[in-house]
C-alpha cells in the first residue's frame, strides 16, 4: 500500500480526479472534526468493504482511507483489510486527521479548525 503526504492529499483532493477519501473512524469522530470532502465508513462496520465498495466504480481505483493520527492504526487495517478484499488503488493517509491540520490545512466538523 501507497503512504500518502498532507500535501499529496490535498492534491489528490483538489484534483480533477474524483478519488474517495475515507475516515475509518466512528461516526462520533467524524462529526467533531474531519478532512473536508471525506465520506465516513467507520472501520468497524460488519459491512465496511461493501460500503467502500460503492465508493468507487471497480477495486482498481484510487481509495484514500485515514483516521485520527500517526499514531493510530485504524487506516493502516483498513488499507490491509481492503487489499485483501482484491482493492489495488488503496492510498493510506497514515498523519490523519492530527496530521492534516498540523500541516495546516482546515478541517470540517462541530470542531472545526481553521488553517494556521
Amino acid at each position: 500500500m501507497q503512504t500518502l503526504t498532507a500535501e499529496q492529499l490535498r492534491r489528490v483532493i483538489e484534483g480533477p480526479q474524483r478519488v474517495p477519501v475515507i475516515n475509518v473512524l466512528d461516526q462520533d469522530s467524524y462529526e467533531q472534526k474531519h478532512i473536508p470532502e471525506s465520506v465516513s465508513v467507520p472501520l468497524s462496520e460488519p459491512n465496511f468493504v461493501d460500503q467502500v465498495d460503492e465508493q468507487v466504480s471497480n477495486c482498481t481505483d484510487p481509495v484514500v482511507v485515514y483516521c485520527a493520527s500517526s499514531s493510530c492504526d485504524a487506516s493502516e487495517r483498513a488499507a490491509e483489510k481492503l487489499e485483501r478484499a482484491g482493492f489495488t488503488g488503496v492510498r493510506d493517509f497514515e498523519a490523519g486527521v492530527e496530521g492534516w491540520a498540523e500541516a495546516g490545512y482546515r478541517l470540517e466538523g462541530e470542531g472545526e479548525s481553521r488553517p494556521n
